[in-house]
């Protein structure tokens, strides 16, 4: 079953650019009239007069064909969005945040899942993306998904539910020995937990709250892929991943080993791209591969440093991670069933590493037993004056994330009593976090820097 012939298998359909063309399929005509039919039965709008001075918003429909993790198409929507652009702050919407779930957190959830054997399940809210004033919020309004989130909050606070304060977009209930956590990603929902009487009857009371959709088990969520055996859990992004080979016309190229090329310094020097879009685009769809592909965390990390002016040197290591992604388009990660789910990190850094800058570049990961759950490459905000005192900014980077991970974990019901454990190859910086003395060479070090020493002494993180 290769590449070629997965494509083969999506690529009958296409997304129609404007309301002409859908209006000619019957298809989309039909995706429409739910649409308009979802729109009357939440009593979204009512005719009204212009009020003198006042502008309306106007409105569009946007259309997207939604598959299943196979390839295979699962429906045709289409949606009537407001034009929220046009909307001006302060007369038309104030307040616009609203928080979606960290990936960390998912991969948390799935990994806590997979050791615990909880059920996973999936639901998709249909026609309930209107839920406050026109008469209720539209598509396309910048207030839209901050309103949704608050209503769907508060409704399953009322049912006994708890906010984390990790993760607001995490909620969880527990009552006696039994326990279930929802998380929401926009209209995405996800949940687990020990007691699947209980994970049933929060399914019945959100369909008494919400127009809701149940997708049974959890297979396709946020373009990721998910199966599961008797092993555990495995995750990856191979339609997105084939996807993006398609558009890049490399689905037929040679692969190569490795993403980017040892010891490759890339700096602002080099042509400048004439359709710098296109570089942007490309990084920009690699950045959200980088949810299940680790291995290319770094090297679009290095891209992405040149995203206001990218030139040909950048455009070519971008291409090449292409050739390297169609060597295994289904990698990604796996969570196993027999697991510890002790917290433990490794860290790193580089000296110096950037040409440009002379800033450091920061790396580490963490794994919940044998799960990875979190990864990161990031250049350092200031200039380190040794390798010592990189791999020292290394260690705290990853102590914060650490700890926001125990708290994360707490609310999961895992408190971890025991020390998470920092690995770090370089002796210094080990001395450095475990002696809180200030030293000549260290003394100009931020003071932030020095967060990690405090987890060393009250017992949170020990360091080898």
């Amino acid at each position: 079953y290769t590449p070629a012939h997965f494509i083969t298998h999506i690529s009958h359909s296409v997304e129609p650019r404007s309301f002409s063309e859908a209006n000619s399929d019957p298809t989309w005509q039909q995706a429409m009239r739910s649409e308009l039919q979802a729109l009357e039965s939440n009593h979204t709008w009512t005719l009204t007069p212009l009020p003198p001075g006042k502008h309306p918003i106007g409105c569009r429909w946007v259309y997207k064909i939604k598959h299943h993790s196979d390839g295979s198409i699962e429906r045709y929507k289409a949606r009537l969005v407001a034009k929220g652009y046009t909307q001006t702050e302060g007369v038309d919407f104030h307040d616009t945040f609203s928080p979606t779930a960290k990936m960390v957190t998912v991969r948390s959830l799935l990994a806590l899942a997979a050791a615990s054997s909880w059920p996973l399940h999936q639901l998709d809210r249909q026609g309930e993306n209107l839920v406050c004033r026109l008469h209720k919020s539209l598509y396309g309004l910048k207030q839209a998904s901050r309103q949704w989130f608050a209503k769907f909050s508060e409704a399953i606070q009322a049912a006994g539910f708890t906010q984390s304060k990790a993760d607001y977009s995490l909620f969880t209930c527990k009552r006696g020995k039994s326990f279930i956590a929802l998380l929401i990603y926009v209209d995405d929902i996800l949940i687990t937990g020990n007691n699947l009487g209980a994970i049933n009857s929060l399914k019945r009371f959100l369909h008494t709250r919400f127009r809701i959709k149940d997708l049974g088990d959890l297979k396709f969520f946020l373009g990721i892929e998910v199966s599961r055996s008797k092993k555990g859990i495995s995750i990856s992004q191979r339609k997105y991943t084939i996807d993006i080979l398609k558009d890049s016309g490399f689905l037929g190229v040679r692969s190569v080993l490795f993403p980017m090329e040892q010891n490759l310094k890339l700096s602002d020097t080099g042509e400048l791209l004439k359709d710098p879009a296109k570089y942007r685009r490309l990084v920009g769809r690699l950045i959200y591969l980088t949810i299940t592909r680790p291995d290319i965390t770094y090297a679009v990390h290095v891209l992405s440093r040149f995203m206001h002016e990218p030139r040909k040197p950048h455009m070519e290591v971008a291409l090449r991670i292409l050739k390297y992604l169609k060597n295994t388009p289904g990698q990604g990660l796996f969570f196993p069933a027999q697991n510890d789910l002790k917290l433990r990190a490794y860290c790193d850094s580089d000296w110096g590493g950037c040409p440009t800058t002379r800033r450091s570049t920061t790396g580490y990961c963490v794994f919940l037993g044998n799960s990875l759950i979190s990864w990161r490459s990031k250049r350092q905000k200031t200039v380190s004056l040794s390798s010592a005192e990189a791999e020292y900014r290394a260690m705290t980077g990853a102590c914060c994330e650490l700890t926001w991970l125990r708290s994360l974990l707490r609310d999961l019901q895992l408190p971890h009593r025991k020390a998470a454990i920092l690995h770090c190859d370089n002796q210094a910086a080990l001395h450095i976090a475990a002696n809180p003395v200030f030293h000549e060479r260290t003394r100009h070090i931020e003071m932030d820097c020095h967060f990690i020493r405090d987890k060393i002494q009250d017992g949170s993180v020990t360091t080898k």
